[in-house]
């Protein structure tokens, strides 16, 4: 997998004109989603560059990450002259890099595209490391494919037009990667305030945390190893966000995440040997920033069969990524049933 150029910018519409130029093409394609198109696109369609490119707008929300949204845009792609040598640049959250990265990676079997991630989840995870995709069937990015941007820019700028919700969202992902790097970059992210956001000083944990993706995905770019890394909290928290979308009660992704570290902290102190005072600490940024998911013992068969299907399974065996310290990763990690169950129940009572 070709390497991906991740740029930190403080000026968008000289480095976004870089990015294009460096992808010769016949025709441009924007796509934006209904809030996106309201609060982002005004931002780049005054550059004068941008004066010719299609605009393709999809549904809001996780949602719309469906196989009908990816067919609006291919639709759109085709019928508006769209070939092999054409851009796509995919302006919004995770949901639309990760969908409009997916539609470019098959259109026509490929064309360029630049994910511009306006949230905090997309920046510091959808829109880098190449992984593209859709919900189906009811699962969390059941089908895509790897395949990275030609540019990825990172415009921290865009973060002053988050909800609260959105920012603490987001910034699950980044106390991941403080999980799985350092413990001081850990403590530093348990010391952030979510509650008075320092966007100075958020700026740099972004910047900190797509360095430690990078570095990762670099590494291994199609998750046969150590990748696997980035899904600690991921195993558990697709199947919270499954149910909620079964259950019409959607929860935001990086929620969801946290919600799943609380669980796979709590199975690698049992399993792994992670430090009972770094859970206890962990935790409780958890429940003070993000509450609880609330579902109770009836769920656990429905939890327990959403976490058979996640990607990081083999024959049919739950598979999780677990800590033995702040960056001491064990990948390929199974639980019993009973041991899957007993986490749950440390989730609900804890």
């Amino acid at each position: 997998m070709k390497k991906q150029q991740v740029i930190v910018t403080e000026n968008l519409k000289e480095n976004l004109k870089q990015a294009i130029d460096n992808c010769p093409h016949d025709r441009m394609f924007v796509l934006v989603d209904e809030c996106t198109q309201n609060l982002c696109w005004p931002l780049i369609s005054s550059f004068d560059y941008m004066k010719e490119a299609t605009l393709i707008c999809i549904g809001s929300t996780d949602t719309n990450k469906t196989l009908e949204s990816l067919a609006h845009v291919w639709t759109v792609l085709s019928s508006c002259g769209g070939s092999r040598k054409s851009l796509m640049i995919n302006l919004g959250g995770g949901m639309v890099t990760d969908l409009g990265g997916f539609a470019a990676s098959t259109f026509k079997r490929g064309i360029q595209y630049i994910n511009i991630p306006t949230t905090l989840l997309s920046m510091v995870d959808a829109a880098v490391g190449g992984k593209t995709g859709i919900n189906f069937n009811g699962l969390k990015n059941e089908v895509g494919v790897f395949n990275p941007a030609s540019c990825v820019l990172l415009d921290t700028n865009f973060l002053r037009t988050l909800d609260d919700a959105n920012i603490r969202s987001g910034y699950a992902e980044m106390l991941k990667h403080g999980l799985i790097s350092t413990t001081e970059h850990w403590a530093d992210l348990l010391n952030f305030d979510l509650n008075n956001v320092d966007y100075a000083k958020l700026q740099e944990l972004v910047a900190h945390s797509v360095g430690i993706k990078e570095h990762i995905v670099e590494e291994d770019p199609y998750e046969h190893g150590i990748r696997k890394a980035l899904n600690v909290g991921h195993t558990v928290g697709h199947a919270f966000e499954s149910l909620a979308l079964a259950e019409n009660r959607a929860v935001l992704h990086g929620y969801a995440v946290a919600w799943g570290c609380v669980c796979e902290l709590y199975l690698s102190s049992v399993k792994t040997g992670f430090p009972s005072q770094k859970l206890r600490q962990t935790v409780q940024f958890i429940r003070e920033n993000y509450g609880v998911f609330d579902f109770d013992c009836k769920k656990y068969e429905t939890l327990y069969e959403l976490m058979t299907h996640d990607k990081k399974n083999s024959s049919g065996i739950i598979n999780f990524t677990l800590l033995g310290e702040v960056g001491d990763i064990r990948i390929n990690q199974t639980a019993s049933k009973d041991e899957i169950f007993e986490m749950l129940d440390f989730y609900r009572e804890g």
